[in-house]
């Protein structure tokens, strides 16, 4: 009950007291917490509501007075309800039926007269309770009626597409709901309206904007006070968090002459309901104010005194709970200040109290701005005297930093209609001095920021010059790297047509291990295999064998991962059949760190893409979609928000020990968690960055004011709404900058995300040459076929027999 008595609008924290209270079996104190909560959140009166309010009536129409009593709930339900277009008809039914039950011959024009009302009434389905009509009335349907039930079809047919969208879209259906509102509020019909509004409302009730438009429509067009007022009552309670809903309310109160206290005590509610930014508390500040202003006749001390303090205490309010909560006063300008000044200097005629008030401006870091000094001094015009004025004036030339020339002049104009000589001669020195001073600053200002851009410029151009150089250099090595390499093949050709045709071996010691050459896909070594370790599958050099579409592509695993095949089998095979699992490997063995897992049918991707960061020793494995990037160039695997995400709450300065089950733990406390992401390095270790995604923006609201500066294990973190900024992409199409096999990192999720380096095996970057074509010895002399065969472009190796006759034409 500690956060109740805090904010009492905390939905959530109602259910947890409520469910506490159940579990301890304090039967009296839950019964009060049910009774608190229904007074603060209300439910929507919707059709079954009332129908099954009115069919529990039903059971009481034996006592006296009974039926007049039930009789009296269902008018109340088709008063509210009847109009529904879809469930209205379940009520008129019910209406009916209660009165045949209780059929007399005084109930039968009761019963009549139901039926008129009802195929008077737009309704779903209305042709059956046309029929029905018929059917029971002996003298058929009179012709007024049947006009008024053709008048009634066309406006369902009106209706009718509208009803149909309600029908298949998803809940909440706001996009269809407000079609459907701004289709009746053109019609005019002010009951279609209203029940059209509800019935968005039963659905979207934690939507301010919906209950922003229904009371302006009710306040505008009907303005019934009792219907306008209830509304606005149900607004806040629902939305106790949007301002603009008390702020409507406050002023509803008083169009309708609601008493003071009310008005007061609405207000008082208002400043408890949580708002999210300090502004807020501004304007409903200045609300009330307003109020209070237009309650003083100036004459009567009372009012106004309660004006003045109401002031005092705004102020109050303003640097001690809004300062401390927020960190701001949500009032920079002093607005609130300024109007109490002005009402003091035109109502009060209280110019000393004014003066006082702007002094208090100035000082709150207003005095270097030129329009706070020129309203101060028109207010000085109006309201003042000319000695005032110019004392205002000079010190604004003397202050002012944002627009000297604007207030320089402003006071030479002063001086020239109303001053002196010596007047006029001080103020021409003073605004010279004055501008040279901003001149000399200026330009200062001006060669500071030359230098910077000068120095950033050499900078750039060092940072230009060395990357020049270290290209250079890699060129130079790579170069080199090159001839070593065709260098050391040609020996290796050399020692082979040296030796008998036949299996190629390593020649060592005797007493030395001799390794066995492997085949890999890009050709032989000499070193022992790693765990795990296959040789290419037939489809790696063989694009059209491969189905991207049922394949994803694995990567940030770690290098010395054994078996990585057996790894990602064990990973993968709850997603469904798999095909086949290509790990890949380097020429020398060792594995690259990523890979691709080909499944039976396209149907297992979704399920596999799941797995995305899933940890794998230690380390969070990326799964992205496999895609062919010479056939689809601009696919881009992962895409980042630059929208904020008001339903998604981003969390820094968490301990590197957090895990997502204690940070899910803290966070459901203040809503509904749907998912919780920490934010790791690509080895897996942690930054301290969580994001954590709430039912909707109301929660995740609510738990940024709750979590914002708490400690976790002695860490002070930070909490704000997730708000990614606008990133470009690496490489974009059309760059003269280099790129390799290595796609460009794509930010992932909103804010701090990861990035991915998906990577494509060269067989879909380059040509390859079909493996039957590419061998090192023919089937002739007998010797085997090498590993893989080279890419196109590169030199076609020789077979002995080329060799031989190459050395003997030399």
């Amino acid at each position: 009950s500690s956060p109740l008595s805090i904010n009492a609008f905390d939905y959530n924290c109602h259910v947890d007291l409520i469910k506490l209270l159940k579990q301890e079996g304090e039967l009296f104190r839950l019964r009060k917490a049910r009774q608190k909560m229904s007074e603060l959140f209300p439910l929507t009166e919707g059709p079954d509501i009332w129908l099954e309010y009115a069919q529990y009536s039903i059971g009481g129409m034996g006592s006296p007075g009974g039926i007049d009593r039930v009789r009296s709930i269902f008018e109340r339900a088709v008063t509210a309800v009847g109009l529904h277009m879809t469930k209205g008809q379940m009520v008129w039914e019910a209406y009916r039926e209660f009165e045949n039950a209780i059929l007399s011959t005084t109930q039968l024009e009761r019963i009549h007269t139901l039926f008129r009302r009802q195929l008077a009434i737009p309704l779903m389905d209305m042709e059956g309770t046309y029929a029905e009509y018929e059917e029971w009335s002996e003298h058929g349907v009179p012709e007024t009626v049947v006009h008024q039930y053709k008048k009634a079809v066309q406006q369902m047919e009106k209706c009718k597409p509208f009803e149909e969208a309600l029908m298949v879209a998803e809940t909440p259906k706001l996009a269809e709901y407000q079609a459907y509102i701004d289709f009746e509020l053109k019609e005019g019909d002010p009951a279609r309206i209203q029940i059209t509004f509800e019935r968005a409302l039963s659905e979207n009730c934690l939507v301010p904007d919906m209950w922003a438009k229904y009371t302006t429509y009710l306040d505008r067009q009907l303005k019934f006070k009792d219907l306008v007022l209830s509304t606005h009552e149900r607004a806040v309670r629902n939305c106790p968090w949007t301002m603009g809903l008390w702020k409507s309310y406050l002023l509803a109160l008083e169009r309708h002459g609601a008493d003071h206290q009310t008005v007061s005590d609405v207000f008082e509610k208002a400043l408890n309901a949580g708002f999210i930014q300090a502004t807020d508390y501004v304007e409903i500040w200045q609300a009330y104010l307003d109020y209070l202003r237009r309650r003083v006749d100036f004459k009567s001390s009372k009012e106004l005194e309660e004006l003045r303090a109401a002031f005092s205490r705004s102020l109050d309010y303003m640097k001690h709970d809004v300062e401390e909560r927020f960190g701001e006063s949500g009032d920079p300008s002093c607005i609130i200040m300024q109007i109490w000044a002005r009402i003091e200097a035109l109502h009060c005629k209280n110019m000393q109290k004014a003066r006082e008030l702007w002094d208090s401006i100035m000082t709150k870091g207003n005095a270097k701005y030129a329009n706070m000094w020129l309203e101060y001094y028109n207010l000085e015009r109006s309201y003042g005297d000319s000695i005032h004025c110019r004392k205002a004036l000079h010190r604004a030339v003397q202050c002012t930093s944002d627009y000297p020339e604007h207030v320089c002049e402003v006071l030479l104009s002063f001086e020239r209609v109303e001053g002196s000589l010596e007047d006029w001669d001080f103020a021409v020195q003073k605004t010279e001095t004055r501008l040279n001073r901003i001149n000399e600053q200026r330009a200062k200002a001006a060669e500071k920021e030359a230098n910077l851009a000068r120095q950033e410029d050499e900078r750039a151009e060092q940072r230009r010059k060395a990357k020049v150089e270290k290209k250079a250099q890699k060129k130079v090595q790579k170069g080199t790297r090159a001839g070593e390499k065709r260098k050391a093949e040609q020996d290796d050709y050399q020692d082979e047509w040296n030796e008998d045709a036949g299996p190629k071996r390593h020649r060592g010691n005797a007493d030395q291990p001799t390794d066995e050459y492997m085949e890999t896909e890009t050709g032989l070594f000499g070193k022992a295999t790693p765990p795990g370790y296959k040789p290419a599958p037939p489809n790696e050099d063989n694009p059209e064998l491969r189905n991207d579409n049922s394949s994803v592509f694995v990567s940030n695993l770690a290098y010395t991962l054994e078996e990585p095949e057996a790894k990602l089998r064990t990973l993968f095979e709850t997603c469904g059949p798999i095909k086949q699992i290509r790990p890949i490997f380097t020429g020398k063995g060792s594995f690259r760190g990523y890979g691709y897992i080909q499944f039976e049918s396209p149907v297992s991707v979704p399920e596999a893409l799941k797995l995305d960061r899933r940890d794998v020793e230690g380390r969070p494995v990326f799964v992205s979609p496999c895609v062919d990037k010479n056939k689809n160039p601009d696919f881009k695997v992962f895409k980042y928000n630059t929208m904020m995400e008001k339903h998604k709450i981003f969390i820094s300065g968490l301990p590197f020990s957090c895990t997502k089950e204690q940070l899910a733990e803290i966070s459901k406390n203040h809503g509904t968690v749907k998912e919780v992401r920490l934010v790791t390095y690509r080895s897996g270790k942690p930054k301290g960055l969580a994001y954590v995604e709430f039912a909707d923006e109301t929660q995740a609201s609510q738990a940024v004011l709750k979590m914002d500066g708490i400690e976790v294990e002695g860490n002070k973190i930070s909490v704000a709404i997730s708000n990614p900024p606008r990133r470009n992409t690496i490489d974009k199409p059309g760059s003269s900058r280099p790129t390799g096999d290595a796609m460009p990192r794509q930010v992932y999720g909103a804010g701090k995300g990861r990035t991915q380096l998906s990577m494509l095996p060269r067989s879909l970057h380059r040509q390859s040459v079909p493996a039957g074509k590419v061998e090192n010895g023919s089937a002739a002399d007998g010797e085997p076929a090498s590993a893989a065969g080279n890419a196109a472009g590169e030199p076609k190796q020789l077979s002995n027999s080329d060799f031989a006759k190459m050395l003997l034409n030399m």
